[in-house]
């Protein structure tokens, strides 16, 4: 009696399992992420909480002050799995630095921080902390006592308005910026063989980005200006989002010349689209302005390096998806599935095969936070068995883990992702 040979994927390491993964090839597991860009990690607090679980005694470096986002630790990546790090454009600097170059700071509970060079904590008047800027003055960004995250304090001031006169995108990095961003992304991809996900020096049409952090004489508050502009002022509106991403184009061409190949994917925009209950705009008036710019920008993209193009864009997408698929959009992140349209089983049936999804493994709004630990791993092998036929899929929960999310219910995600991936 003859005995049938298994099919047996071999083993591969996390830079070829992502690369297959992205290009709809068999792969031994599914990937799994957590932190490969910050809107898909965890805050401190709740990284802490984990730290302490694992015994690991280092203190924490802060990658996003303003969210209290942490930078996940190579014991971290190693004890769940982890496939991806982060190549961003804006921590690049710190992340070459040592711990002693890192201001310290005490953080939730009395652990251990350190935020990034340069960034200092103040207390705030009325209690909780403040950032401050490179002169030691008070910044709008707070946290109240006892609270998670710095706000902005100056987000939907009124009477403020958009001129597109004084629209000037960045174009372009630094020679030495330039240096620690090639640094950087030899350092990660020469001692690691972790895939390595580029982020910065793209778009934001919807988000908030486009006005904060292109527009320099305007304050936030701003989104309903802009969607009306796409209304009223289309030729305005679309003449501000060349420039956008005649910018960010300059800015790539920048990047890929001192990354190359490096890595695998680049982050085109973090763009929210969606609300909980549909998107931001009509799916028509979406098509109509915002996907030639994308289409545009993919298109460079493709065509002159070999990255794929990677879109985060929060909520309900459903009927947008289409339409990112045909503007070139390789890669959607997180794939919020608690949003309305936005079901595995119908984003599985209907978009597999033609964009990857990377996330929604674990939804962290009704069920990470709440559920036990023995739920937690049913719903994640739930996911699993939803997303993964035929590849195309990379584990990673919806978001960011928020802080007050148990301990066990954090182990018990990764560990499940893990072994039904």
């Amino acid at each position: 009696m003859s005995k049938i040979k298994e099919n047996i994927m071999p083993s591969m390491n996390s830079r070829e399992r992502v690369l297959r993964t992205v290009n709809f090839q068999e792969t031994d597991r599914t990937p799994i992420d957590l932190g490969g860009m910050k809107a898909s990690s965890i805050n401190v607090r709740a990284y802490n909480q984990l730290k302490v679980r694992l015994d690991i005694r280092t203190p924490t470096r802060v990658w996003d002050p303003k969210f209290m986002i942490a930078v996940v630790e190579e014991q971290v990546m190693q004890r769940f799995h982890l496939d991806v790090v982060p190549l961003d454009v804006t921590s690049a600097a710190s992340d070459l630095s040592p711990n002693s170059a890192w201001t310290a700071h005490t953080l939730y509970e009395g652990a251990a921080g350190l935020f990034p060079p340069g960034v200092e904590i103040g207390k705030a008047s009325e209690g909780g902390w403040v950032l401050l800027d490179d002169n030691g003055n008070l910044t709008s960004f707070r946290m109240p006592a006892g609270g998670y995250y710095f706000d902005d304090m100056t987000f939907n001031t009124p009477g403020a308005t958009i001129n597109p006169k004084a629209f000037k995108p960045v174009n372009g990095f630094t020679d030495e910026h330039l240096r620690s961003i090639e640094a950087r992304g030899k350092q990660l991809y020469d001692n690691t063989e972790y895939a390595i996900l580029g982020w910065g020096g793209g778009v934001c049409f919807l988000g908030l980005s486009l006005i904060t952090d292109r527009l320099s004489n305007v304050t936030m508050g701003l989104p309903s200006e802009w969607m009306m502009m796409l209304m009223a002022e289309k030729a305005t509106a679309h003449e501000m989002m060349d420039r956008s991403v005649e910018a960010s184009i300059s800015c790539l061409k920048q990047l890929h010349e001192a990354v190359g190949d490096r890595c695998f994917a680049w982050g085109i925009a973090s763009d929210d689209s969606g609300t909980q209950r549909g998107e931001f705009i009509r799916p028509g008036l979406w098509a109509e302005m915002i996907k030639p710019h994308y289409a545009k920008l993919c298109a460079w993209i493709h065509q002159n390096t070999n990255w794929k193009t990677f879109l985060h864009s929060c909520g309900s997408i459903y009927h947008l998806i289409p339409h990112m698929i045909e503007a070139g959009i390789d890669i959607l992140n997180p794939v919020q599935t608690s949003a309305a349209n936005m079901q595995p089983e119908r984003l599985k049936a209907e978009f597999g095969g033609k964009i990857v999804l990377w996330g929604g493994g674990c939804d962290t709004q009704h069920v990470l936070p709440t559920a036990t630990p023995e739920e937690i791993r049913a719903h994640v092998r739930e996911r699993l068995a939803i997303f993964k036929p035929g590849g195309g899929y990379v584990f990673n929960q919806v978001h960011n883990i928020q802080p007050n999310t148990p301990v066990e219910n954090i182990i018990a995600m990764l560990d499940a992702a893990y072994e039904h991936g």
